[in-house]
């Protein structure tokens, strides 16, 4: 598919109306900070989480009540620990935006390590387009870009209400990219893979009862989960893999690791498929499940209508 036919964005004289002001100053903090020292970066961040913590609110709740639901194995103490952690990582994600968005290649470079390089080169030589998997790491803004620098990718994204952001929003995320598909543009996805390009689809997410079947994740017996990984994944010679991205322990940088797990994939049986897709997201958050986006309301769409609220 050439560029042409993906989502473009153009600079509007309407922006510089006082309407767009406020996104205007946000803009210019966050591509301010981004200047920054790295580390510096990461430590307002976690302040910045800290205190979004301490504010409360519906996401904190959000946060307690999935951190309980998917690690019930852990104590209170520990995945209270686990909920500070992660709202920390919220606030880096923040800062990350900028980094992803604006810091020029030879800077992201050298903070993106690569695990697995070879798992994707074998998947691109074996099929016609490569369906890589992704969950929403809260480092996944910069780390998409870090996917970019080994193979630019086609990503599938929502496009952001406010138009001012979403120009922005759209600049940054198409660096080091091929191009962007709007998240209902289905049709475009299926062309990209058979033009052979790299996909990056993230199936982790709660899309509503119509695009979903129930199957388990996380120990919930029954959790919406898309369709939508089985609709691309069933294109002629594609192949699947999923991509981890994730922030060093040390917390110099990031990792981005490329895994199979899906040689047998699609086995033909759609629900076996998607309960499979769901292990491997799940043994991947594990991994690091303070970086993920516990934020999410994952549970809020429960199998019957009449069932009672999950969150």
């Amino acid at each position: 598919m050439s560029k042409n036919k993906s989502l473009q964005t153009q600079f509007k004289a309407s922006f510089l109306l006082p309407k767009y002001w406020p996104t205007w100053l946000g803009v210019f903090i966050l591509y301010s900070i981004s200047w920054l020292p790295y580390r510096l970066q990461m430590m307002m961040g976690a302040l910045l989480g800290r205190g979004m913590m301490k504010l409360g609110g519906t996401r904190l709740k959000i946060a307690q009540k999935n951190i309980a639901t998917c690690f019930p194995e852990l104590s209170a103490k520990q995945q209270q620990q686990m909920l500070v952690q992660n709202f920390e990582n919220t606030g880096r994600a923040l800062f990350e935006t900028g980094i992803g968005w604006w810091w020029p290649d030879w800077r992201l470079k050298r903070k993106i390590h690569v695990v697995g390089e070879d798992v994707l080169r074998n998947a691109q030589q074996q099929g016609t387009g490569v369906l890589l998997l992704a969950m929403h790491n809260l480092c996944l803004e910069a780390c998409a870009r870090g996917i970019g620098f080994v193979q630019p990718t086609v990503v599938f994204y929502r496009p952001n209400h406010n138009e001012l952001m979403e120009y922005f929003q759209h600049a940054g995320r198409d660096r080091s990219n091929k191009y962007m598909l709007d998240k209902s543009d289905v049709l475009g996805m299926k062309e990209a893979l058979a033009d052979g390009e790299v996909v990056i689809y993230l199936p982790d997410q709660d899309y509503g009862r119509k695009r979903s079947i129930f199957v388990p994740y996380f120990g919930v017996e029954k959790v919406a989960s898309t369709i939508g990984t089985m609709i691309f994944a069933k294109q002629p010679g594609v192949q699947t893999i999923m991509g981890i991205p994730s922030r060093k322990a040390d917390g110099s940088g990031y990792i981005i690791e490329f895994v199979g797990g899906f040689e047998d994939f699609p086995s033909g049986d759609d629900e076996a498929d998607i309960i499979h897709v769901n292990q491997q997201l799940e043994k991947a958050i594990r991994k690091h499940p303070e970086q993920y986006m516990w934020l999410h309301r994952r549970f809020k769409t429960r199998p019957n209508r009449s069932d009672p609220k999950f969150y």
